[in-house]
């Protein structure tokens, strides 16, 4: 029973990263023969690894955090080498060494002992034949992407590639087959052979599809053309000009060479392999010597020949004895093997080597010259004048008539005869007597040659016997003869059998078009049934859909081999054989240059609709084998929303892998895409990263039930969406086109979708919790390093806002700090409350102090800004139209109570949430505003609700300059709603954002761009007032402590006074608790006063 092979979908599995190797770009197969090509590039098995230092220079990281990961892998592998279980390795070696010096133990221990050793190092041999095995197919797909970017370059033409791609395939083939000398086991060795085989079938695929391209019919035509001139003509020449004319025959001698080529190259590899491709003779082997031996004594016998001549055989009717028979047949088959691979004079030279010179000059007549009608027998043939000499008496063509027509006489009365069916077939080649041919073609390659072979040399028969006189009458109606029925042809053949009427002996036998000989090839009761099995192999239909010229079809067919099942929905999942979906990507990348010029439209649909489908599978196969560097060459060539989808999937697949991993997508993509859109059918970076960025924003869905933290929930998703930041801090690589342009367009896309993530990030982090906001707290760390360049190169790029967006990014730090100090301090009040008061030590109660000064100072520090105030913009983007222009402002959350358990909303709830929504603002603003709310639950996840809330823009909000900074009524409806304090509502549920955005919209709702005044006056009315109250939290606890602080009154002033503008931030109820803790931190002030007074 066959071994399948690599056919499981489960096999490709882009999420898998158990079986990542490190650093495997284009890793090399380590093998111990001596014929193996990748022996020479053979490297130790952690150079790859020695990312530091690699023993000439030290190599350096592009990025900081790519160089800090090096050296903790780098340390990782140091630690697996003096890991490796060195003495128990050296104790089991010595207990083998025991076994086999300890001569006086029994044969039942020594045998078993031995089996042990056997089966313990089959096993080691089997691994490591598994691991070169797979390390030797996964060569190709780095050996053949580096010679398909090579070509998209221009550094390789077409037909170049294709003939390194076979001569790639043949490489590899053999380093399977024959690279490796270590014993393995029977089902490695069929899996290898196996794989070995697939490879030159790939290999013979592309030589098929390189011989059009070497085949250059103008070059030949004016060679004949120039031949022809010299005079007299003869039948070789023009034989060679119809060919160069004649469509049908220079297919036919297409194939023909092609075939031969496959097959001498095979006999080149068993030359190499075992030193000889046929057998050797002695000069005199094929003497005869048992039949000479047995007349010498002269025994009578009319079984057995009476002379010794070379014709004595078929005039006597008897045969030679058994072991020169036997020896004749062995030659003649070796004379077979190399007229199959179109090595004539090869063949001429082993018959005289055996002593036959006679049947080397039956398979070479006229004086050795050699008759295939192509370019490379004329020019192998040069001046010489022989036949010529030989027509000139005879005629053009009478010789070639009667060579042929006794090489058919000779085929038909050998096997008639019995003789051996070797030299029946070797006279049958030369005459095109296909009947006798077959019997012994055992493959595809040979039925498929035969038929070629004999087809093209009855075109070129036909030819000749037209150029003598009457030749033109007697065949006009050789498509009737060939169309007629085997009977008809059969006596047409019997009543023609003079040299005269070559070549009706055989006309019957021949196919008229190429779809005939592949239908031949099909038919069990012509061909071999191996034959017939080979036409559904594969590479075989390949070659066969090649031959006709219908591509499309092969397309289909390619497609149809590694297209998902119907029952299979993750199309992104590859299927099928992995060499042959990279076959079939390289072939439609290939044919795409090719017939560029020839392809119409319905075809050129085809092939790239269907190519495209191709393509993708083999990179999502790439991706799923963890060669994410390579993908980026197949991307390219890719539609523009295919490209674009495809990054985009590996990059959220990818998103929280390591920074190598990652750092290789991003140069797959940059490197080999454009970057800016300029081409529509081409991918670019941009629109990968805009894509990415936008999706990372959406809501994952999610199970949640009300027992669920949504605060913790969101702190996750927001890590996610931070997370794909990262992408757009990696250094493009100095290669690319502009490469500081880019490196800098990079960063300013960062900072400003850091803000955007930052608005969203700081209207979940109010919880007053030791928990830090993890996805905020992520954006500032990837930004640290990049924003370290000059300012000057950033402000190069006018349309970013630069000057804006840094500022606003500064603004988000220095809250964020304060953020984190806050919480660090609530964290050191949570520890020291679990402590009894009595055991709190005194560097403990200091320590919540400093924590507590640290947190009021820079709080206050933010909040004190007068000249540079925080989140308002130094230049305001005044919006003038002259047409109504409206606000919208579109939020996806959820409602979560006070408990942080998350509400399941219903229409009903959406319905009065939507009321309390419009009831935060008057009915006055409400109508002359045209406010309009609408809350819906979202479509992606039940547990979320979207909201639309859009208003009428006025002078102040939305038209001229914002100078309160405090978003407007947009700000003002949803700002009651983050605070937990909408009216009609339940009370203390807020709402928990995902995602915030704010625009411009037309009167029909088009959108025309972003109001970002509104989400950022949204932020300042939650965060502003939050901060304050932190502050007042942390004031009552160090005047509780015993240790008020000195700047409290300048926050009550802060707050209280008109003029700076904080008062109307503050709701209602954070107006309260404002007084509250002032009334708590007044009453801690005032005992402590009197504390004062009491110890004075």
């Amino acid at each position: 029973m066959d071994v399948e092979m690599e056919t499981s979908p489960s096999y490709f599995d882009p999420e898998d990263l158990s079986i990542r190797e490190k650093y495997r770009r284009y890793g090399k197969r380590q093998s111990g023969s001596s014929i193996s090509p990748y022996q020479e590039n053979s490297v130790s098995k952690y150079s790859g690894t020695r990312l530091l230092f690699d023993g000439q220079s030290i190599q350096r990281q592009p990025n900081a955090a790519l160089f800090l990961e090096d050296i903790k892998l780098e340390v990782e592998s140091f630690e697996a080498d003096h890991s490796e279980g060195t003495p128990a390795r050296a104790q089991s070696a010595s207990k083998r060494r025991l076994s086999i010096d300890s001569h006086g133990i029994s044969e039942v221990d020594a045998g078993i002992d031995s089996v042990r050793r056997v089966g313990s190092h089959s096993l080691k041999s089997c691994k490591h034949e598994d691991d070169l095995l797979a390390d030797a197919g996964e060569t190709t797909f780095a050996l053949f992407a580096s010679l398909l970017d090579s070509a998209l370059q221009g550094l390789l033409s077409i037909p170049d590639l294709i003939l390194q791609f076979e001569t790639s395939s043949r490489n590899v083939s053999e380093s399977i087959r024959y690279g490796s000398t270590t014993w393995h086991r029977v089902v490695e060795d069929k899996l290898m052979r196996q794989k070995a085989l697939l490879l030159l079938d790939e290999a013979a695929s592309w030589s098929l599809l390189f011989f059009p391209l070497f085949w250059n019919s103008k070059v030949l035509h004016s060679f004949t053309s120039i031949a022809l001139c010299q005079s007299p003509t003869t039948s070789h020449l023009e034989a060679c000009q119809f060919v160069a004319n004649d469509h049908t025959a220079q297919l036919c001698l297409r194939i023909v060479q092609w075939l031969e080529g496959l097959a001498s190259k095979a006999l080149d590899l068993e030359n190499k392999v075992r030193g000889s491709h046929v057998g050797t003779y002695l000069p005199s082997s094929g003497i005869w010597h048992h039949t000479q031996r047995f007349l010498k004594k002269g025994v009578s016998n009319s079984n057995t020949v009476h002379h010794l001549d070379f014709d004595a055989p078929t005039r006597e009717h008897a045969p030679l004895l058994p072991d020169d028979k036997k020896q004749d047949e062995s030659l003649l088959e070796d004379v077979w093997t190399l007229l199959r691979a179109g090595r004539l004079e090869e063949a001429s030279d082993l018959c005289r080597s055996a002593g036959q010179p006679w049947r080397a000059a039956t398979l070479c007549p006229f004086g050795g010259l050699d008759q295939f009608p192509s370019i490379e027998s004329l020019m192998k043939n040069g001046k010489n004048r022989t036949l010529q000499a030989i027509e000139l008496e005879s005629g053009i063509g009478n010789q070639w008539r009667l060579w042929k027509w006794a090489s058919y006489c000779a085929s038909e009365r050998i096997s008639e005869q019995d003789g051996g069916k070797y030299e029946t077939a070797v006279y049958a080649a030369q005459c095109s007597n296909l009947k006798r041919m077959l019997p012994i073609c055992m493959n595809w390659e040979s039925a498929c040659w035969a038929m070629a072979k004999s087809w093209l040399d009855i075109q070129v028969d036909l030819e000749l016997a037209r150029l003598r006189p009457g030749g033109t009458d007697q065949f006009k109606n050789y498509g009737d003869i060939v169309d007629g029925s085997p009977g008809e042809g059969d006596s047409e053949s019997q009543s023609s059998v003079g040299p005269e009427n070559w070549p009706f002996q055989v006309l019957n036998q021949q196919p008229r078009q190429l779809s005939a000989l592949l239908q031949k090839l099909h038919s069990g009761d012509t061909v071999h049934e191996a034959v017939t099995r080979g036409c559904k192999e594969q590479h075989r239909q390949i070659e066969m859909n090649l031959m006709v010229g219908d591509i499309p079809h092969l397309v289909d067919l390619l497609w149809s081999w590694i297209s998902p099942s119907e029952d299979d929905q993750n199309v992104f999942r590859p299927h099928g054989d992995p060499q042959m979906i990279r076959f079939g990507a390289h072939l439609v990348l290939v044919l795409r240059y090719l017939l560029a010029d020839q392809m119409k439209d319905s075809f050129k649909e085809k092939i790239m609709a269907i190519g495209d489908l191709i393509v993708h599978m083999y990179a999502m196969f790439l991706f799923s084998k963890q060669h994410e560097e390579l993908v980026g060459i197949y991307a390219s060539q890719l539609a523009r929303h295919r490209c674009i989808d495809l990054f985009v999937h590996m990059m959220e697949l990818r998103l929280n892998a390591s920074l190598h991993v990652k750092h290789k997508i991003f140069l797959s993509a940059i490197e080999y895409l454009p970057f800016s859109p300029g081409d529509d059918s081409k991918g670019t970076f941009e629109e990968i990263m805009d894509s990415v960025l936008s999706r990372s924003r959406e809501i994952k869905l999610g199970k949640y039930d009300k027992s669920s933290d949504v605060a913790e929930q969101h702190r996750l998703q927001s890590l996610q969406k931070a997370m794909a930041i990262q992408w757009l801090c990696f250094t493009p690589p100095s290669t690319i086109t502009d490469a500081k342009a880019v490196s800098v367009k990079l960063l300013l896309r960062a900072l400003i979708h850091s803000n955007i993530l930052f608005r969203e990030f700081s209207l979940i982090s109010m919880w007053r919790v030791p928990a830090m906001p993890v996805g905020a707290h992520t954006l500032l760390s990837f930004l640290a390093e990049p924003l370290k360049q000059p300012p000057e190169t950033l402000h190069a790029f006018e349309e970013y806002n630069v000057a804006e967006n840094l500022k606003e990014f500064q603004d988000w730090s220095e809250y964020y700090s304060c953020d984190a100090t806050y919480r660090n301090w609530l964290k050191i009040e949570s520890e020291i409350a679990e402590v009894p008061p009595l055991e709190l030590s005194l560097e403990e109660r200091q320590r919540a102090i400093a924590a507590a000064k640290e947190t009021l100072n820079s709080s206050l520090s933010l909040l004190l800004r007068k000249e540079n105030p925080w989140l308002v913009s130094d230049e305001n983007n005044i919006y003038e139209s002259m047409e109504p222009v409206f606000l919208e402002l579109h939020a996806t959350a959820m409602l979560c109570l006070p408990s942080g358990e998350c509400m399941c909303p219903d229409a009903t709830l959406c319905t009065t949430l939507m009321s309390a929504l419009y009831s935060s603002v008057s009915e006055e603003i409400v109508l002359n505003r045209q406010l309009m709310v609408n809350v819906s639950i979202s479509p992606r996840d039940n547990y979320c609700i979207e909201f639309v809330v859009r208003c009428l823009a006025v002078e102040g909000d939305g038209l001229g300059s914002h100078e309160l900074c405090d978003g407007g009524v947009l700000g003002t409806v949803m700002a009651a709603g983050f605070k937990g304090e909408l009216a009609r509502f339940q009370a203390g549920v807020t709402i928990e954002i995902s995602r915030l955005d704010a625009w411009y919209s037309s009167n029909d709702g088009s959108l025309k761009g972003p109001a970002t005044y509104i989400v950022q006056g949204l932020c300042r009315r939650c965060c502003l007032p939050e901060l304050a109250l932190r502050c007042m939290q942390v004031s009552v606890s160090l005047v509780q402590s015993g240790d008020p602080p000195e700047n409290h009154d300048e926050l009550i002033e802060l707050v209280a006074c008109p003029e700076t503008g904080f008062v109307h931030l503050f709701s209602q109820h954070q107006l309260q608790e404002f007084l509250l803790l002032e009334r708590e931190y007044s009453i801690y002030k005032m005992e402590l006063q009197e504390d004062s007074l009491l110890e004075s």
